[in-house]
């Protein structure tokens, strides 16, 4: 934690001497703290899976029932899939409960939507859509690349592109990938938005040359003649 909020005063400290920065201190911690996201998600009048965070193990069991005895348990801070797990039997899930508890860390739990083995990633950068891939699994419950999803050519519709466009709003973030997942009934829910978005499968997919965009967005502008 001492390193994370280090860094974080770092970052504060050079963009305040005027170095830019692409996504300020502020944007960056508020994506990768799920529970804020999604509360900003939830407050812009954005879709997202129902959500419980508790302390104690007592209460993440109520809240297991409560979400339909299916959840998926996510660290507040973390990133490509690491520390997520689905919990769909009680017994597992009061064991993975306490667990957490006794770590001190904070109880996360969504509904698990029931997705038809993919969701998609939209890369956003200064409130505008550089497009869209298709991220899919075909074991795995968890869809990201890094964790052997493969990526595939997805065309933005409107809503998703104005999702997008809210959620990296409600963050504050300049550059941003958005993940939106659909369930079987096709209803969607804007699942995370990712404030230091890698981009190589997304690259690959769409052929697009993310790393140009985004020094050009960088690029101070120039004073125009008088």
């Amino acid at each position: 934690l001492e390193q994370v909020v280090s860094r974080m005063d770092l970052l504060g400290h050079v963009e305040a001497a005027g170095v830019t920065v692409l996504n300020s201190p502020k944007s960056v911690e508020c994506a990768v703290d799920k529970y804020l996201t999604t509360a900003k998600l939830e407050a812009a009048g954005l879709p997202v899976p129902e959500t419980i965070v508790c302390e104690d193990s007592d209460d993440a069991l109520a809240a297991f029932e409560q979400l339909g005895g299916d959840v998926v348990v996510k660290p507040i801070f973390g990133s490509e899939g690491r520390g997520i797990m689905r919990v769909s039997d009680p017994d597992l899930a009061l064991r993975t409960f306490r667990t957490l508890e006794r770590l001190q860390a904070a109880l996360y739990l969504q509904r698990f939507v029931d997705h038809p083995g993919y969701d998609i990633r939209v890369l956003v950068l200064d409130g505008k859509i550089l497009g869209g891939m298709k991220r899919v699994s075909d074991g795995d419950f968890r869809t990201n690349v890094s964790r052997d999803g493969r990526g595939e050519p997805h065309s933005v519709t409107d809503t998703e592109a104005d999702w997008s466009l809210r959620a990296a709003a409600a963050t504050g973030a300049r550059f941003a990938g958005i993940d939106i997942m659909y369930d079987r009934d096709g209803r969607g829910f804007v699942i995370e938005v990712n404030a230091v978005p890698g981009w190589r499968a997304f690259q690959k997919v769409t052929g697009l040359d993310v790393a140009k965009r985004v020094i050009e967005a960088c690029r101070p502008v120039s004073p125009k003649p008088h």
